[in-house]
């Protein structure tokens, strides 16, 4: 009988102090970031999905990030990353489709990102497992979802200089002037939907190694400065200094650069603003537990001999 109460003891505890179990991983992250929208892209139309993705224009994001987990299947991670992403027209391979059209805008962008952002992880085999605390050589799939924030400030190279020159003091496309009522000036710190997929290797108790793609959605089609269409370039000399309205005027159109062909003319298409830019990245983390909190299932350990 005092072996039956024992027994049912330890299990109750187990169960309890694998539920109560919660601790916290500190790590840092890097790979390689893609950018998802007007500028650049693949054959046909382009779309803000990995089928407009450049290899050529892949950069680099690097961050740290700290994870609460109140139990093994769950955790809410607390993350901060910085970056650069890109894009560039002159690197579409023209097929005599759509993206024609995007080849012969000729214009490039740069952007450095940082980024702050709140996931939740899911483990959803954590539930297949038989002890669950016992980590090490134990390979997890995760889904994360979250909210975030983000600081851009796009730059595009000027066709006379060459020189790297901010774009958002330029209204490449009337963002504010009067003359354009439904172009607002956009802001260069916006909110984005992180979504991705992982799997987890835990190299020991304390360390693991994690590979995961995280797909960012925004709200904000102007990551690139490229959104609706083009405008009569005499704005610019309305709203600007003659030798910064001349520098809007080349940096807002460089169609034509090569001489042998007519530029856009105004009022046509520049970009496509029902699709809101995108960029995403594959990371690699590295993490450390930092320690259980609650009940540790390591220190009630029930004896293995009577």
């Amino acid at each position: 009988m005092l072996l039956l109460v024992t027994a049912g003891s330890c299990i109750t505890s187990f169960g309890q102090n694998t539920e109560s179990s919660s601790f916290f991983e500190a790590g840092i992250s890097m790979g390689p970031s893609n950018f998802l929208g007007d500028l650049g892209g693949n054959a046909g139309k382009g779309t803000k999905f990995i089928k407009d993705n450049n290899f050529p224009m892949t950069r680099f994001i690097f961050g740290a990030y700290l994870t609460y987990q109140p139990n093994e299947w769950l955790g809410f991670r607390l993350a901060v990353n910085r970056g650069t992403i890109g894009g560039d027209d002159a690197i579409i391979k023209g097929k005599g489709g759509y993206e024609e059209a995007r080849k012969y805008r000729n214009s490039d962008f740069r952007s450095r990102i940082t980024e702050a952002m709140i996931l939740a992880e899911i483990y959803p085999t954590v539930f297949l497992e038989g002890d669950p605390t016992d980590v090490w050589g134990r390979l997890r799939p995760y889904l994360a979802i979250g909210a975030g924030i983000f600081h851009f400030n796009p730059q595009g190279t000027d066709p006379k200089s060459g020189a790297w020159v901010d774009l958002k003091p330029l209204h490449t496309e009337g963002e504010g002037f009067a003359e354009y009522p439904g172009r607002k000036e956009y802001k260069l710190t916006q909110v984005n939907i992180p979504m991705g997929i992982g799997a987890k290797y835990f190299l020991s108790e304390s360390m693991n190694l994690s590979l995961e793609i995280l797909h960012r959605t925004t709200f904000t089609d102007y990551i690139d400065d490229v959104s609706t269409s083009y405008i009569d370039p005499a704005s610019f000399y309305a709203h600007m200094p003659l030798a910064q309205a001349q520098l809007a005027e080349r940096m807002a159109n460089k169609s034509g650069n090569n001489g042998a062909t007519t530029p856009y003319a105004p009022g046509m298409k520049r970009g496509t603003a029902t699709n809101n830019d995108a960029y995403f990245s594959v990371n690699v983390k590295f993490g450390f537990r930092l320690g259980r909190g609650g009940n540790d299932y390591s220190s009630t350990r029930c004896p293995v001999r009577f």
